[in-house]
């Protein structure tokens, strides 16, 4: 059997899909997924990045599908898609080659009460209660906390003279990561987000708002406190064995002392 996985969606949604992915494994299985997550898949037998397959291009009024996408889509035996699951055009596209075919939603429905990696892992037909999981390069601890302070939305985000008191008051030295286009000094940044990912796991705590570095750091194994506002912790919480979440809505009536306590704690601090 071999088959093709395709999964669109930011860092944190593509990782929080990892167990269902996984689940789906086939004797042969590649995986076509957003760009920046390419580095982290290493379940799959091959894994190419959505942007570089000329897949937008199928189903789009009357282009026909690209010789070199039709030939690639047609040689798998199965293909499950959280792509274009809402556009009909692209479905009928991919059913007309033959090839059996499942869609699926990208994202929980509004008003879902559940976690978003048992709404995948269901749509996978698979049990819920899984947690991602990244495998990383062995990196030596280095006894620090690690601040993320952005997220996809400034709605998500505490602010930014919040985390620097937090920083200013922490027992361990403090160590900042951000995106290339995030404007943070000192700050050290990955091009790879497998590279990060193992730098990550040295740290003795990562703390961050709701986002996709987030997500990859608990599901790197590093002990993660995750602060919630605008979203749903019940849902987006990242999936970990060691993961704390502080929430507040606005996300600015929580004050430093309270993100500070939850610090010692998790540190075992006094």
């Amino acid at each position: 059997m071999r088959r093709l996985l395709i999964r669109p969606g930011a860092i944190g949604d593509c990782i929080l899909s990892f167990p269902a992915l996984m689940h789906l494994r086939a004797a042969y299985t590649e995986v076509w997924i957003s760009s920046p997550v390419v580095p982290l898949v290493n379940f799959a037998d091959k894994v190419t990045s959505i942007a570089s397959t000329g897949l937008d291009l199928v189903g789009l009024g009357d282009i026909e599908m690209p010789p070199g996408v039709r030939e690639a889509l047609a040689g798998f035996d199965s293909i499950v898609s959280w792509y274009g699951a809402n556009r009909p055009p692209f479905r009928e596209a991919l059913l007309s080659l033959g090839v059996p075919c499942e869609f699926h939603a990208a994202l929980p429905p509004a008003g879902f009460g559940g976690h978003a990696t048992d709404f995948f892992l269901e749509q996978a037909g698979a049990t819920p209660g899984l947690f991602p999981c990244i495998e990383v390069q062995e990196c030596a601890p280095r006894g620090t906390v690690i601040i993320h302070p952005f997220s996809g939305s400034p709605r998500k985000n505490w602010p930014l003279a919040y985390y620097v008191d937090l920083a200013n008051a922490l027992p361990l030295k403090t160590e900042w990561t951000c995106g290339p286009e995030e404007q943070l000094r000192d700050a050290t940044r990955f091009a790879n987000l497998a590279d990060l990912a193992g730098w990550l796991a040295g740290a003795r705590l990562y703390i961050g708002n709701d986002s996709g570095i987030t997500h990859l750091a608990a599901a790197a194994g590093v002990p993660t406190l995750a602060i919630f506002g605008a979203t749903s912790p019940w849902t987006w919480t990242p999936r970990g064995r060691n993961v704390t979440v502080l929430y507040s809505n606005p996300i600015e009536a929580l004050r430093v002392q309270d993100v500070l306590n939850a610090v010692n704690r998790l540190l075992d601090f006094p």
